[in-house]
């Protein structure tokens, strides 16, 4: 079932956090900030939604790194429930598709229960204050990709933060898969 999270809550503070990456290092906030900007992603290896995206979420990164904006992915999902999320099989995504941020591992879930994460792919988009500025979503993707002349919509949000440090009012929520969260 398709989950959506809620709009945007301007200037939110980024909660900090350390977490294992699947490079061996471990990376808290402050590693990952960008000086005009941080983006968090929250996405795994099985979602299809995420899937969909995957290879544009890969070229935002790499252009938005160029404008001074740092990017993590987090993985949250219980891998005891969905093994595709495991660690070990985040190790072999992120190199397989040559990821350019850190792919992280939430395996507690405090990370992605600190953010208020909802779904896969869920994105946070931070000013240089670390002040929340965009919480939509990529594209017009859902399922399938969008087409390929659709806006850019994180992308572009992000590039207005990194220049301006505020996001635009008008942002479409994401839409993915829900996190897997642990039996309490």
């Amino acid at each position: 079932m398709a989950v959506t999270p809620p709009v945007c809550d301007f200037d939110w503070p980024a909660p900090d956090f350390t977490l294992p990456g699947t490079d061996g290092r471990s990376y808290g906030l402050a590693d990952i900030a960008g000086k005009n900007g941080t983006l968090i992603m929250f996405i795994c290896n099985h979602c299809p939604y995420v899937l969909a995206v995957l290879e544009s979420i890969i070229r935002d990164a790499r252009e938005l790194q160029d404008h001074g904006v740092g990017v993590a992915a987090i993985c949250a999902n219980d891998a005891n429930t969905h093994p595709d999320d495991s660690f070990d099989n985040m190790k072999t995504l992120a190199e397989a598709r040559g990821f350019p941020f850190p792919y992280l591992h939430d395996e507690s879930q405090t990370v992605a229960q600190a953010y208020g994460a909802a779904c896969t792919p869920d994105f946070f988009g931070f000013n240089a204050d670390l002040g929340l500025q965009y919480r939509g979503r990529l594209d017009a993707s859902g399922r399938n990709p969008a087409p390929a002349d659709a806006p850019r919509e994180l992308y572009e949000a992000m590039v207005q933060v990194a220049q301006t440090g505020r996001g635009p009012a008008e942002q479409t929520p994401s839409m993915g898969c829900s996190i897997k969260w642990k039996a309490a």
